[in-house]
């Protein structure tokens, strides 16, 4: 039981701390998300999602081999879905990565990844509050999760032949597709086609 009010006691003050970062932040700048945050800030909302973090999922093995296909497969999904924010190779150096706030990470350097592959999953499936990041969980393919794991955990050997890959998976707006669709038709020697034959839908999560 002491045990317990000493954890409790000790998750109250890091919540209390980081909360009074955020306050004194608001006050200094407003609610601006230029600024970037303060080291103190950044070390402390770590702490605290540390700490917030169930252990049981925190301790959670990542059920799924790491094998190339796995990798492969984490590629793809990470691909189509995450690399608007954090960047084929993980970086965060995107328009949208760099302007959240806090800035989405550069996953290869080690703050992500020291964390356990249990820590990684909470954090694709359930996302973290008062930052960008949502949670993906829920839709019942949890396997999909843990293949991003892997493929976060591969993230700082990736090749320039994956990069390449990874471009041809990345979400295209209307105009991308409607010139895929002209280029199309003109290989074919087929006459354009109005604008609004031309337009596909972009691939559904």
């Amino acid at each position: 039981m002491r045990k317990t009010f000493v954890v409790l006691g000790g998750l109250g003050t890091v919540v209390a701390v980081t909360g009074a970062i955020v306050l004194v932040s608001f006050i200094r700048g407003g609610i601006s998300a230029r600024p970037d945050p303060s080291s103190l800030e950044v070390a402390l909302a770590r702490r605290a999602r540390s700490w917030l973090i169930p252990s049981s999922s925190r301790d959670q093995a990542n059920p799924i081999s790491g094998s190339p296909r796995a990798v492969a497969e984490g590629r793809a999904h990470f691909a189509d879905h995450c690399a608007a924010c954090h960047a084929n190779d993980g970086s965060g150096d995107t328009p949208i990565g760099r302007s959240l706030y806090p800035r989405a990470p550069d996953m290869r350097k080690a703050p992500t990844q020291r964390l356990t592959d249990g820590e990684l999953f909470y954090i694709i499936e359930n996302g973290v509050r008062l930052t960008g990041m949502p949670a993906w969980g829920g839709g019942g393919n949890p396997e999909a999760s843990w293949q991003l794991v892997h493929f976060i955990r591969h993230l700082p050997e990736l090749t320039p032949e994956e990069l390449a890959e990874m471009r041809t998976l990345n979400p295209k707006s209307p105009e991308e597709w409607r010139a895929l669709d002209e280029d199309d038709s003109f290989l074919r020697g087929e006459p354009p086609r109005p604008a609004a034959q031309s337009e596909r839908k972009a691939h559904h999560h």
